[in-house]
């Protein structure tokens, strides 16, 4: 059987309905948890019991070198007017062809937090804008 190398990390795209920002440089905090919930019978002094309590899905934090595109903002600046737009999204794994190889998909996500980038007039390097979108749900499909 060959060997199978595990994908590389820096190959990826995220997809938003109805947005088209070109790349970015970072993905993260995306996932799932179930809260743990421990109980004790009664009759049972040492024994807990751990039961599953409410599933939770973190923040996915975008990272992504400032353009003139202001998609990703003006859909924050909504949520700031008290207009919140939730969409669904993707984040897509590619392998070294830029071929899919793992899809994850989120759900009735909406940008909760904005970052502008630091400047600072010594440096040289990109500046970079960070969008923290809060959804609802994500599933490996």
């Amino acid at each position: 059987m060959p060997r199978v190398d595990p994908y590389r990390n820096f190959r990826f795209l995220v997809e938003i309905d109805g947005i088209v920002q070109a790349g970015f440089a970072d993905c993260s905090g995306f996932g799932s948890s179930v809260e743990v919930v421990e109980y004790r019978e009664g009759g049972e002094a040492s024994t807990v019991r751990k039961l599953p309590g409410k599933i939770s899905y973190p923040d996915i934090t975008l990272k992504w070198g400032i353009t003139d595109s202001r998609e990703l903002y003006d859909w924050h600046k909504t949520a700031i007017d008290g207009n919140v737009q939730r969409k669904n999204g993707s984040i897509i794994l590619l392998d070294d062809a830029g071929q899919e190889k793992i899809r994850w998909n989120f759900f009735s996500a909406w940008p909760s937090k904005y970052a502008a980038p630091e400047l600072n007039a010594k440096g040289n390097d990109v500046a970079i804008d960070v969008l923290t979108l809060s959804c609802e749900r994500m599933e490996r499909a």
